[in-house]
């Protein structure tokens, strides 16, 4: 069997075991899930956009979340993103906040819902999210999410993420540990509702010293591989929440548009094919 019918076998086979997941779990949250890659372009620096969403019974919020398994498609360079070349640690962030960070250990930003159910009324906040590198764990590349609400408590949150390897048709994942944060005396904690956040150069700024002059440059951005696999890229996240409920989601960003000059190749080609075939037959 040649590897692309083996990829193909493997992501029907996850599609499949995500969807009866979330069929046969007893949970009153389902996931959703959602991908793409900015610009969309073969073999070229692109951002990774991300998000997923949860749902709840009418008048309530998920439960709180503590776990995140998020797969990401094979042949991403995010090790050669020229992103994150300095490092932040989780003490600098929880007492002074990213700014207090090298503006190079940012990797990328997002934004957050969050929510409670106070009484009859759910309370929510936007709160921005940054995401930054910082030093390896066991030889591992780990990242850090920074986060500040306001309303209605006023805290820092700082969660890690671990890039670790996973099964075909993936090429690894990022587990990330999501801390419990408490509100009001008698609150529950706080639930998360929804969730976007891009990592690549959009939006971010680095800054490099050449001759005595301090110049600012967008970092290069996580590299696509020359091909796609059929359906697109995959993508597959699993949620663990409090109450041991579990949510999973499966999604694909779509594969881009060839090239003009691609379809023109291909074009071409199939005219060759079709002349020879009409010569052959012509001879026979």
């Amino acid at each position: 069997m040649d590897p692309h019918a083996r990829r193909t076998i493997a992501l029907l086979s996850t599609v499949l075991c995500f969807t009866a997941q979330t069929a046969t779990a007893q949970s009153r949250t389902s996931a959703a899930l959602s991908a793409k890659f900015t610009p969309e372009r073969l073999s070229q620096r692109t951002t990774l956009n991300f998000g997923f969403s949860f749902s709840a019974p009418t008048g309530q919020v998920p439960p709180p979340l503590t776990q995140i398994e998020l797969r990401y498609p094979d042949n991403l360079g995010i090790a050669l993103s020229g992103l994150g070349l300095a490092t932040c640690s989780s003490t600098t962030l929880e007492a002074s906040g990213p700014s207090a960070c090298p503006t190079d250990a940012v990797m990328g930003r997002g934004q957050a819902l969050t929510g409670i159910v106070l009484g009859t009324t759910i309370i929510t906040e936007s709160a921005p999210i940054t995401i930054l590198r910082a030093p390896d764990r066991e030889g591992r590349l780990e990242l850090l999410f920074y986060s500040e609400g306001t309303s209605p408590v006023n805290t820092r949150i700082v969660f890690p993420g671990l890039l670790l390897p996973a099964s075909t048709p993936f090429g690894g994942l990022v587990s990330i540990g999501v801390p419990l944060v408490p509100t009001l005396p008698g609150a529950p904690y706080i639930s998360v509702i929804r969730l976007h956040a891009a990592i690549g150069p959009i939006g971010v700024t680095y800054y490099e010293h050449v001759d005595g002059r301090t110049l600012a440059y967008q970092p290069k951005g996580i590299l696509l591989p020359s091909t796609c696999p059929r359906g697109g890229f995959p993508f597959a996240a699993e949620f663990s929440f409090l109450d041991e409920e579990h949510a999973s989601a499966f999604t694909t960003a779509p594969c881009p548009p060839a090239k003009a000059d691609d379809r023109r190749t291909g074009a071409k080609r199939g005219r060759d094919a079709g002349g020879r075939r009409g010569r052959d037959r012509a001879s026979g």
